[in-house]
């Protein structure tokens, strides 16, 4: 979640849940598309308890799930234009099996998908540093598939051949609301949000054998404090950083990843190169514990002010 000044953040996070192979049919293909779809949704919206995910397979110990998303966004200084913005890469590979030809086989399947999502909302004031933003989301994507298993479909199998080499593309369509309250001083400074998102995703132009939607939801709060060390660096002070946050995933998001909400302990250090002619003006770096019903993990993030 972001505020205030232009911001640009890139996180890793790990967690762990099994895989499961799936029988083909249209009706079970057709659920899987709505699933990927489903994925997608994860990275909408610029939010640190979801910025990477890695999901494994814990008998195998390999990923069969991965999104990685750079985000950015911020309120245009002297002004109260608000724009936010997301650019995410994930990777989803399920097993399937099936009887196609009448020879019982297990196809393992590698999806890629890329994401670019955006934001634009206005600041309206309610008190002071106290601020409610309505904003409108808009994103489009492509998930393109291939299959590793040598599988020679039947006439007319679109199931199969979409497995094979099949494609789908989204756009998605929504708003967000968020209360965002700022006070910033010499002392300490003070960042939180609270935000409710709703966006519908719909596959366009796609391969015929699927045609998925879903709907990502989720009410999110974010805080960060920010004061003095002590310490100096580059004529700046040297402040520390704790951050909290706490995502519960509503509508198509609830439990499809095995959990409903993660809860984000950060803390980390930010250095201010304001003193300097460069267009960065602060850096963050920020190590972050995620915990929630059904996963752990932890992150890494890296953020510059500008």
């Amino acid at each position: 979640m972001l505020g205030g000044p232009a911001i640009c953040a890139l996180a890793c996070t790990l967690c762990a849940m099994p895989a499961l192979a799936q029988t083909v049919s249209d009706a079970d293909l057709q659920k899987r598309a709505n699933s990927v779809l489903t994925l997608m949704g994860f990275a909408l919206t610029p939010d640190v308890t979801t910025g990477s995910l890695s999901i494994s397979d814990q008998n195998a110990g390999n990923p069969y799930f991965r999104q990685t998303s750079i985000s950015a966004g911020g309120t245009l200084s002297g002004r109260a234009l608000y724009l936010e913005g997301t650019l995410a890469y994930g990777r989803y590979d399920p097993t399937f099996t099936t009887n196609e030809g009448g020879v019982p086989q297990s196809i393992s399947v590698k999806w890629d998908s890329v994401l670019g999502s955006g934001g634009i909302g206005w600041d309206f004031p309610l008190a002071r540093n106290l601020v409610i933003r309505p904003i409108l989301n808009a994103s489009l994507g492509r998930v393109e598939g291939e299959a590793s298993a040598a599988v020679v479909p039947p006439a007319g199998s679109r199931t199969v051949e979409f497995l094979r080499r099949g494609r789908l593309n989204a756009a998605g369509l929504g708003g967000s609301v968020m209360l965002d309250y700022e006070r910033y001083g010499p002392e300490s400074e003070v960042d939180a949000e609270l935000r409710y998102t709703n966006i519908h995703l719909q596959s366009v132009q796609s391969s015929s054998a699927v045609q998925g939607h879903a709907t990502a939801q989720s009410a999110s709060f974010w805080s960060r404090y920010r004061a003095p060390t002590g310490w100096v660096a580059l004529e700046r002070p040297v402040r520390y950083v704790l951050e909290y946050a706490h995502t519960r995933f509503l509508g198509n998001l609830e439990g499809a990843l095995g959990f409903d909400y993660v809860n984000s302990f950060g803390a980390g250090l930010e250095l201010d190169t304001s003193r300097y002619d460069a267009y960065v003006t602060r850096m963050r770096l920020v190590l972050r514990y995620k915990a929630g019903n059904n996963v752990t993990g932890w992150a890494v993030g890296l953020a510059a002010s500008f």
